[in-house]
């Protein structure tokens, strides 16, 4: 069959090509028929064939021509295809005997497999849940740690600064004499600056044996600064922080007392001591009770620490 089209594709491009002129047809360069080839390449595209015929001698209307011949006969040979095995497209569904075995084992592997997926999830939640419920422990021990680390830092805090008040433990003048804003060994360095040093008899710089240290007593309201801020960290209603409520009031009416004490000496030396006069106010400012300030100034006697 494909020598047939091919001759009757010679026979018509001799008679399109056919010249009745007195030049000669047989010297005319008559184009060959476009083989089938060049249209069953994997990267065939119709701009890109058409460029490779620039060298074609041929017009543009004998080109139309070729190729819907081409395509006349590519559908005529395609009905005869059809035509010819029509019978088999047919029975092709009959033909096919056996199978349901192996549909059936694909089935049979595929809900197998499905069941393995559905178990591997199942252990992979599993496992999941447990791992947040770990990560969820391991979060709360962390909490409790911080909670406890805070706890026993407030109350180290606290009982330092209740040694260094003595609070609990003044029941005479003489205790109070005592008293770790006096002079005393534990902070000789703090004395041997006169700038913070007044005495009580003497004024700045005096000779008296009872000294007040303002240096130290910002220490001590620093202290007393630092157990604030760790307990404003603190549930209100945690049962610790509640317990340690009145001994916090305790410290700060001790802090009190002992600033009174200071600001009423340095009251009596006013001329000479103003520095530390300022100072001492500032520390009432720090303790929120300015107003205690105030009243010592004023020289009212009756005090506001309950």
């Amino acid at each position: 069959m494909d020598s047939d089209n091919q001759l009757s594709e010679q026979l018509i491009f001799r008679e399109l090509y056919d010249d009745d002129s007195d030049l000669g047809d047989d010297n005319l360069p008559y184009p060959t028929p476009l083989p089938r080839s060049d249209f069953l390449t994997s990267d065939f595209t119709p701009v890109g064939y058409l460029s490779t015929l620039h060298n074609r001698h041929q017009t543009l209307e004998d080109l139309r021509t070729e190729l819907r011949t081409r395509s006349q006969d590519l559908s005529k040979e395609l009905l005869d295809l059809v035509n010819s095995n029509y019978q088999g497209f047919l029975s092709l569904g009959s033909s096919l005997h056996g199978g349901e075995e192996k549909v059936e084992e694909l089935k049979v592997g595929l809900l197998r497999f499905k069941k393995g997926l559905e178990g591997v999830r199942g252990v992979v939640d599993t496992r999941e849940n447990e791992f947040r419920q770990l990560m969820d422990e391991r979060r709360t021990v962390r909490k409790q740690i911080r909670l406890g680390k805070t706890l026993l830092e407030l109350d180290g805090l606290m009982e330092d600064l209740e040694v260094r008040l003595m609070v609990g433990s003044r029941g005479t003048q003489a205790d109070e004499q005592q008293h770790d804003w006096e002079s005393s060994d534990e902070d000789e360095d703090d004395t041997e600056d006169d700038e913070d040093v007044i005495s009580e008899e003497g004024g700045l710089n005096g000779s008296s044996s009872t000294l007040i240290n303002t240096r130290r007593l910002g220490k001590r309201v620093q202290e007393y600064l630092c157990i604030k801020h760790l307990q404003s960290q603190l549930d209100p209603k945690h049962p610790f922080a509640a317990k340690q409520e009145h001994r916090i009031m305790q410290i700060k009416k001790t802090l009190l007392l002992d600033l009174g004490t200071a600001l009423q000496q340095v009251k009596n030396h006013r001329q000479t001591a103003s520095d530390q006069m300022l100072k001492i106010i500032g520390l009432y400012r720090d303790l929120d009770a300015s107003h205690e300030a105030v009243r010592i100034l004023k020289g009212n006697t009756t005090s506001s620490i309950r």
